[in-house]
């Protein structure tokens, strides 16, 4: 098999893997080291002969900054990836069925999680061979700069060439799809048809992108799984942790290019706790992340309406069922289920403020039977997660252009006891079809069942724009009138506002309704 691609930079060489051809880290932009470092992304020097593209080579920055968890979670989401820590980490990875012939496949590019912090697409639960073997799509999956790497403002301490380095990490998601634009049909796919998705803020990132005047045009439908970005930084509150990191390291300007990469990391917790909860914590996720700065990003994506510049595309957008679960996990408490009706009330003050005595008595009559921490469980869900899902399908579909779907990821798994029952990102093997490459399931058969579903319907929706498959009913779009929500399970089916109470708690504190 030939397996070697000309890309606009020079030639590629991949490896088959079955039937699907696989390129492992292709550089779509320059090494965003030294003088390239905060910068917004720099073209990619050609090179001569062949380039071995059959190793994941690195990844960006990000020591330290991954969330502590249970031992117990270690391996929960199967191997992590093994490449090391690099400036010279704005790469791709291809899954192709066919390269270089003229079957124009549907393209999905994956953004992946972790907060704007941490995080690669290098995963073996985000490998795209089976996504693009059993669906015949092309599966793109994106590093870029993460962290204070990649959304350090300088444009009040750096001059004009640092006016955009709050967004430098933003705009390297442009450059991915530009690359794909520019290369994508010499790996058998389709630019004109290309599909943007990504999980936790992998899903922040989509709805960057969604609001994102560079970016209109380089894709054509979206999905958000756990992740919507109702609000991105201001530029005040950029600035103002940007005079945080400096005053702990000493440094500013241009001298930052030159900080050792393990300093400027460990200045990222210090200067996030020196800068404070932002006024709106239940909406505003990402103090190192995307800047509202009226030019790469002119306002906020979907608050207070949808901004309108992507609002054609077609958009599915959902949740998992108890997110939290396995955040939770790390409190002894939650985990084996003994938390106290005090010590849940004092993690809801925590969150709701005034709003906390109404949210506990309400979770209580609406789940009786749940004990303390299942509820914290489903109140912080809806909290952090599922009101800004609610908030951004409903100002999305206020425009009444481009459709809307909406669904919940119900099915829960067994292992470790139940305890997790849907947590946060189990979805992602089950849209990439690899389960067997985690330990999430425990080889549940209903869950091979519901991944070859789920992986099905999005490969549906990037080749159609629509979620229409076979194996779901028919689903409705979302409006404010029915909400129909695809309920994602052993059998699925279509409920209209689901949790409907818990929604109309949550809007009325947050003002969303």
């Amino acid at each position: 098999m030939n397996t070697i691609v000309a890309t606009t930079s020079g030639r590629v060489q991949g490896t088959a893997e079955g039937s699907v051809f696989v390129f492992k880290t292709i550089p779509y932009a320059a090494s965003t080291a030294g003088a390239n470092r905060f910068l917004p992304p720099q073209p990619c020097p050609a090179w001569t002969g062949v380039r071995a593209c059959t190793d994941f080579t690195g990844r960006a920055p990000q020591a330290g900054l991954r969330p502590p968890t249970r031992p117990e979670l270690e391996n929960f989401s199967g191997a992590a990836d093994p490449s090391p820590e690099t400036e010279d980490c704005l790469t791709v990875n291809v899954w192709t069925p066919g390269c270089g012939d003229t079957a124009k496949r549907p393209v999905m590019v994956w953004f992946h999680g972790g907060a704007f912090a941490y995080g690669n697409a290098n995963s073996p639960r985000t490998h795209g061979h089976r996504l693009a073997a059993q669906n015949d799509v092309v599966v793109v999956t994106v590093n870029q700069r993460l962290n204070i790497f990649g959304h350090l403002d300088l444009s009040g301490v750096g001059g004009e060439a640092f006016r955009l380095s709050g967004n430098a990490g933003t705009l390297d998601m442009v450059a991915a799809l530009e690359w794909v634009r520019d290369n994508i049909a010499a790996f058998g796919g389709d630019a004109g048809n290309v599909t943007i998705f990504g999980e936790s803020g992998g899903g922040a990132k989509v709805s960057t992108l969604l609001a994102m005047p560079r970016a209109k045009g380089l894709f054509h439908r979206a999905i958000i799984q756990s992740g919507a970005a109702v609000r991105l930084r201001t530029r005040e509150r950029a600035l103002a942790l940007t005079e945080c990191v400096v005053r702990h390291l000493g440094v500013s300007g241009a001298a930052l290019q030159s900080v050792p990469v393990a300093h400027l990391l460990a200045a990222v917790d210090p200067a996030q706790k020196a800068l404070g909860p932002s006024a709106a914590p239940l909406f505003d996720r990402y103090p190192f992340g995307p800047v509202v700065d009226g030019d790469v990003l002119p306002s906020q994506p979907f608050d207070p309406v949808a901004s309108d510049v992507c609002a054609d595309v077609p958009l599915i957008i959902g949740d998992m069922k108890t997110e939290t679960a396995n955040f939770l996990a790390v409190v002894d408490r939650v985990w084996d289920r003994t938390l106290t009706d005090a010590e849940m009330r004092q993690r809801v003050d925590a969150i709701a403020g005034a709003h906390g005595g109404r949210v506990a008595e309400v979770y209580g009559q609406l789940y009786p039977d749940m004990n303390p921490a299942e509820r914290l469980i489903a109140i912080t869900t809806a909290s952090n997660f599922r009101i800004r899902s609610l908030a951004l399908a409903q100002n999305r579909a206020g425009l009444k252009r481009g459709s809307v779907w909406m669904y919940s990821f119900e099915w829960e798994t067994p292992v470790l006891g139940g305890r997790l029952m849907a947590p946060h990102a189990m979805d992602v093997p089950f849209v990439f079809n690899t389960l067997d490459l985690t330990n999430a399931t425990g080889g549940d058969a209903d869950a091979q069942v519901l991944a070859g579903t789920m992986s099905s319907v999005w490969a549906a929706f990037a080749r159609n724009g629509r979620p229409d498959h076979a194996a779901i009913p028919a689903w409705p779009v979302y409006d404010g009138e029915h909400r129909a929500t695809l309920m994602l399970d052993k059998v699925c089916r279509i409920e209209n506002d689901p949790r409907g109470e818990e929604r109309r708690l949550w809007q009325d504190i947050t003002g969303t309704a």
